[in-house]
């Protein structure tokens, strides 16, 4: 037998005394043994370092573990089973005297041989068995007779007689097997009809210490073009508290490689959970042989594939599951349309939209209930028509914050109209996309404008007063706010509940969200908020008919920062102002 004491030591200076000693303690017990020692450094190439004990072929590989070199080890420990699989591996040194069995646990829990980890001078423990479970290699302690179970009960005719209730039992007392830390069948490795959801709920458990239940799962197995199997779990993510990365571990056959390996993963499916055993993944150490390798893209795709295909699938066989999930699956697809061209193109129909009444709607539901066609949408067109005039387009209107848009979203229920939901930060992004994606829709939040069925027509014989008015209006509320480019819109809406309101173009906002994630929010892009008021409301009419009034100033301001509040927060000095103001006209009220 070949034995190769290793040491990895911090620097090419230093030396390990420990593999010195015990092959001096080993060859005066055994004189004959082959024992032989090599020592490397952190800051040698680790190829070197695994080519090196390739040559030697040892048949068990001894490695000393310190604080400076366990990084370098655990390495090893998932390299060599590649390379040399029929080589045992030894550990020892303090890094995993005290925490061995979380050593072996991480880089060894599904590896193909049984792992046993024993305590040397333990007190032994023993177990009883049946003797027919008894196996050639057990230690057996004693045997064990227990007599048959007798027990008092009355026949048919009354009589009391002795029955028997537990039959004879010859046991044997043994001492207690190993329980190997490997589970050398995991259940990755089985195929999906073999498997329950208990086991699937177990096994997710097990290797993720995840207390949350995941939404659902995918299991993969493929013999060909390529062997994989594995299996994905769809986590549930609270998105204010939880990370949201997730974490996908590598294997080959059983073998631990690494996590979050973004080569074989593709970016969007990293806020998964789930194991990826591939045998015939062409792992090297380098990262840049994976990057450049066309078997590992096609991985990748056949991946992804199966994620669309399973979603996709649940979105017509399953809808009310489907429903179900996707508040918590939505910003990890959005990502993945985003990022993945073909995957996208596998969830268009599966992509969903909650409206108002939170009921879930498709892209093409959308389309359809505001006047559009999805033929029209989808249908490839030459330049000259691929410019589409803004009003020929099909409007999906949306809202953010279902509370701060309250008023605008009763101004919409009552005009019959709908919106769907979009209140993720990734929803912007997405919306240009399927913009670019179908040119005859947009997406316009529901303050972007005043709708035509918000307001009423101004009769030809009212429009030079009304125009008066106007302007009348625009002076007043420019002079109390101290703006003199204050974008001020005088409409006659239909809701006289609605004194004021606050309304940007979808265009500015878009350009306001990526300023703001591109950190420029100190910078000044002329993206002005257009104040519109109500010339039906009796407030807007006491300013007009009251301008010189103590109290229009106060009534100017209120009203602007009310449209605001249902527009965006005020900033702290505006909030601060805003609530004085209110205690002073609820002090005139007391008058």
């Amino acid at each position: 037998m070949k034995i190769l004491l290793a040491a990895v030591n911090a620097k090419y200076i230093h030396s390990n005394l420990a593999v010195y000693c015990l092959r001096a303690y080993a060859k005066e017990q055994h004189p004959a043994s082959n024992i032989t020692i090599s020592e490397y450094t952190i800051n040698q190439p680790f190829d070197e370092i695994l080519m090196d004990i390739y040559k030697q072929a040892p048949d068990v590989l001894c490695l000393s573990c310190y604080l400076w070199n366990v990084t370098e080890v655990g390495q090893l420990i998932q390299e060599v089973p590649k390379i040399l699989p029929d080589t045992k591996i030894w550990l020892g040194g303090p890094e995993v005297s005290y925490n061995a069995r979380e050593v072996l646990e991480k880089y060894c829990s599904f590896m193909p041989v049984e792992i046993f980890l024993s305590k040397a001078n333990a007190e032994p423990e023993y177990e009883t068995i049946d003797e027919a479970d008894l196996k050639d290699d057990d230690e057996v302690i004693e045997h064990i007779h227990e007599d048959a179970k007798m027990e008092e009960k009355e026949n048919e005719n009354g009589e009391k007689e002795m029955v028997e209730t537990e039959s004879a039992k010859e046991k044997v007392k043994i001492k207690k097997r190993p329980v190997s830390l490997s589970d050398i069948h995991p259940l990755w490795t089985k195929h999906p009809n073999e498997c329950s959801d208990e086991d699937y709920l177990n096994f997710y458990r097990k290797v993720f210490m995840d207390y949350k239940e995941p939404l659902f799962w995918i299991h993969l197995n493929m013999d060909y073009p390529f062997n994989l199997k594995g299996i994905l779990y769809f986590p549930r993510i609270n998105t204010e508290y939880d990370s949201i990365e997730g974490t996908i571990k590598l294997y080959n056959n059983q073998v631990f490689i690494a996590d979050n390996i973004k080569e074989v993963i593709p970016e969007y499916l990293m806020v998964l959970k789930g194991v990826i055993d591939c045998p015939d993944l062409p792992l090297n150490v380098s990262r840049s042989a994976l990057q450049n390798d066309g078997f590992v893209n096609k991985i990748s795709e056949y991946i992804s594939k199966k994620v669309a295909d399973k979603l996709s699938g649940m979105c017509k066989t399953k809808r009310e599951d489907y429903e179900k999930y996707w508040d918590n699956i939505s910003p990890f697809i959005k990502f993945g349309c985003l990022k993945d061209e073909k995957f996208c193109d596998k969830m268009k129909d599966a992509v969903l939209f909650k409206n108002l009444d939170h009921k879930y709607l498709t892209l093409k539901d959308c389309i359809e209930a505001n006047g559009g066609t999805v033929e029209d949408q989808n249908a490839k067109t030459d330049d000259q028509n691929t410019e589409n005039k803004e009003e020929d387009k099909t409007v999906i209107y949306y809202v953010t914050d279902e509370i701060q848009q309250s008023q605008y979203i009763n101004m919409f229920k009552n005009q019959g109209m709908d919106a769907v939901i979009l209140g993720h930060n990734i929803d912007s992004p997405f919306i240009t996309q399927l913009e670019q994606r179908n040119q005859n829709i947009k997406f316009q939040r529901i303050d972007a404008d005043v709708t035509a069925g918000a307001k009423e027509e101004v009769a030809e014989e009212e429009k030079e007063a009304f125009q008066k008015k106007s302007d009348s209006l625009v002076e007043i509320f420019r002079k109390e706010l101290g703006n003199e480019n204050l974008d001020v819109k005088i409409e006659k809406l239909k809701d006289e509940n609605v004194a004021s309101m606050m309304t940007l173009s979808e265009e500015n906002r878009r350009m306001q969200e990526m300023m703001k994630m591109y950190g420029m929010n100190g910078m000044d892009m002329g993206t002005t908020s257009t104040l519109i008021l109500n010339a039906n409301h009796p407030l807007v009419q006491y300013v007009v008919d009251h301008k010189d009034s103590e109290n229009t100033s106060i009534i100017c301001k209120q009203l602007y920062d009310l449209a605001m509040l249902a527009h965006k927060p005020l900033n702290p000095e505006e909030m601060t102002a805003f609530v004085k103001r209110s205690n002073k006209i609820m002090m005139l009220l007391t008058k």
